[in-house]
C-alpha cells in the first residue's frame, strides 16, 4: 500500500466504492487522514461498511469540514454534467482529485529517494494498445531483472501496490478519464501510444478527449517522453515537448513508416521493428514470428515498449529476447485455439471501430464476430477493410444496424455469441481465421468485455469437443 501524503487530521471524502474507491479509503487512513466514503449503491456501501470504512451520505456534507473530494474515474466531474457531489464539492471550492493524483504526490517518500536506485515511474496513455504495452514493459523489465509492478487500468489499483524496492519501476496505465482529473501527474517516462475517437461524450468532444491526454506531459514534464506519431495529434505532441530536431527527450515511434531525422526514432516496416538516433540505425528486429504481437496494432504496442526499455538501459537482444517469449494479454487478440488449419482469435477488447480495424489487418481470410452496443458511426470506416473478410457474423444490440452498414457484403444476424460462433466455425476452412472483433461495446449482453471474451473462448471450446 501507498499511504497518502498530506491529509494528516483532516476529513477527505471519497466517492465511489469500487476498486479504486475502497483502495483509496485504506491509503487515505494509512497515511493519517479521516475518510469518509458514499456511493450511490447501497451493494456497493454495504461492501464498504463491512470493511470498517466510515460512510457519509454527501448530500448532507458540511464541505467546509472536508478537505478534498476524491472521485472514481467512472464518475462525470465535467461532462456531460457533473455529479451532484462533486457539482457540490465544486461550488463549494473543495479540491477535487483521483487516485491517481494522490499516487503521485504520495510515491516519492524521502525513504524511496535515500534508495541507491530510486524506482521509477512509467506511465502510459493513449486510445488503443494501453494494456498490451503496459504488459510488455512489465514483461521486459522481468527479464532484465528489474522489480516491477502494473497498476492503474490494470493489474492492481494505484494505491494498492507493495512498497517499491531499490530499482523499481512502476508501470501505469492510465486513461483520459484519471489523467484529465488527477492534480498531480509526474510520471519519469510518459507514452502516448495513438488516437482515436472514445468518450467523446465525457470530454466535450475530440479536443478535450486529446487535452486530456495530453495533460500527462504537459502537467508534470516527464524526463522522457514516447510519442505515437502515426496521427496529427501525436505529431503535435512530440513538436510541443521537443526542444530541437535531436532533442532525445523525445522519442518518436510510428508503425507502418520510416521516421526520419536527427533524433531519437523508434519505427516498424514490414514487420521489422528499427531503432534510429542522429540519422544512423543502431538496432533492428524481426517481429513477425512473435505469436503474442501479431499485427501492425501490435507492432506499434512492440516500438513504444522497446523505447521505454532503452530509456531505462535494456540492451537490444535482451529486448528481443522477452518480446519473443511474451504470450500477449487475454482478449486482445488472443490465440485461442488452432485447429484443422483454421485459428481462433479473442479480441473482444476491440470495443471500438479504431480498433477492429487493427485486428482485421492483422489476418487474412477472416470470419468476422462483431457486433454489440455500436458507438457512433457503428462500422461504417470498417468498410475498406472487408476485403480480408470472408463473411460477418453479427450478434447483439446493433447487429441490423452493422448489417446495414456491410450492404451486399455476406453476413448473417444471431441472438448469440454461441451461435454466431458455431456457425463461423462450420464455415471455417483452413487458412481461415475465426475472430471474435466486436467493433462495439459489450453491456447489451455482457457485464464486460471479458465475460464476452470468455463466452467466445468457451463457444469455441465446446464447438472443438464435439469435432
Amino acid at each position: 500500500m501507498i499511504p497518502v501524503q498530506g491529509y494528516e487530521g483532516r476529513a477527505v471524502a471519497v466517492l465511489g466504492l469500487g476498486r479504486s474507491g475502497v483502495a483509496t479509503c485504506r491509503a487515505l487512513a494509512a497515511g493519517g487522514a479521516k475518510p469518509v466514503a458514499w456511493d450511490d449503491s447501497p451493494d456497493a456501501r454495504a461492501r464498504a461498511e463491512a470493511e470498517g470504512i466510515a460512510l457519509q451520505d454527501l448530500s448532507r456534507a458540511d464541505w467546509s469540514q472536508i478537505a478534498a473530494l476524491v472521485t472514481s474515474p467512472g464518475i462525470a466531474h465535467l461532462y456531460p454534467a457533473p455529479n451532484r457531489h462533486i457539482a457540490a464539492a465544486l461550488m463549494a471550492g473543495v479540491p477535487v482529485d483521483n487516485d491517481i493524483g494522490l499516487f503521485f504526490r504520495s510515491f516519492a517518500t524521502a525513504q524511496t529517494m535515500a534508495m541507491d536506485l530510486p524506482p521509477k515511474v512509467v506511465a502510459v496513455t493513449g486510445s488503443n494498445g494501453k494494456s498490451t504495452t503496459t504488459a510488455l514493459i512489465a514483461h521486459i523489465l522481468g527479464a532484465m531483472g528489474r522489480p516491477c509492478q502494473m497498476a492503474g487500468n490494470i493489474g492492481k489499483g494505484v494505491l494498492s501496490i507493495d512498497p517499491p524496492q531499490d530499482g523499481a519501476v512502476i508501470v501505469l496505465e492510465l486513461s483520459s478519464y484519471q489523467t484529465e482529473l488527477a492534480r498531480a501527474l509526474t510520471p519519469d517516462i510518459a507514452v502516448f501510444t495513438n488516437l482515436s475517437p472514445d468518450h467523446l461524450d465525457r470530454h466535450g468532444g475530440m479536443g478535450g478527449y486529446f487535452a486530456a491526454k495530453r495533460r500527462l506531459f504537459a502537467e508534470g514534464g516527464p524526463d522522457r517522453a514516447i510519442i505515437g506519431v502515426d496521427e496529427v495529434e501525436g505529431q503535435f505532441l512530440a513538436g510541443q515537448l521537443a526542444e530541437a530536431r535531436e532533442d532525445a527527450r523525445v522519442i518518436r515511434v510510428s508503425s507502418g513508416q520510416k521516421l526520419a531525422g536527427p533524433g531519437w526514432n523508434v519505427f516498424a516496416r514490414k514487420g521489422f521493428l528499427a531503432e534510429y538516433r542522429a540519422g544512423r540505425q543502431v538496432a533492428s528486429i524481426d517481429l513477425r514470428a512473435m505469436p503474442g504481437l501479431p499485427g501492425a496494432h501490435n507492432h506499434q504496442n512492440a516500438c513504444a515498449a522497446y523505447a521505454v526499455a532503452r530509456s531505462l538501459g535494456a540492451a537490444p537482444r535482451l529486448v528481443e529476447d522477452a518480446m519473443a517469449s511474451f504470450t500477449g494479454l487475454p482478449h486482445r487478440s488472443q490465440l485461442v485455439a488452432e485447429a484443422g488449419g483454421v485459428r481462433y482469435v479473442n479480441d473482444s477488447k476491440a470495443t471500438n471501430a479504431e480498433s477492429a480495424a487493427k485486428a482485421l489487418q492483422a489476418f487474412d481470410r477472416i470470419r468476422w464476430i462483431a457486433g454489440g452496443l455500436g458507438k457512433d458511426g457503428g462500422i461504417a470506416p470498417l468498410v475498406p477493410h472487408l476485403d480480408r473478410v470472408a463473411k460477418a457474423y453479427l450478434i447483439g444490440h446493433s447487429a441490423r444496424e452493422f448489417a446495414l452498414q456491410l450492404g451486399e457484403h455476406p453476413h448473417e444476424v444471431f441472438d448469440t455469441i454461441e451461435q454466431a460462433t458455431a456457425r463461423a466455425m462450420a464455415d471455417a476452412q483452413p487458412g481461415d481465421t475465426v475472430l471474435l472483433a466486436p467493433a462495439a461495446a459489450s453491456f447489451d449482453q455482457f457485464p464486460d468485455f471479458e465475460a464476452r471474451g470468455a463466452a467466445f473462448i468457451a463457444a469455441v471450446q465446446a464447438e472443438l469437443g464435439r469435432i
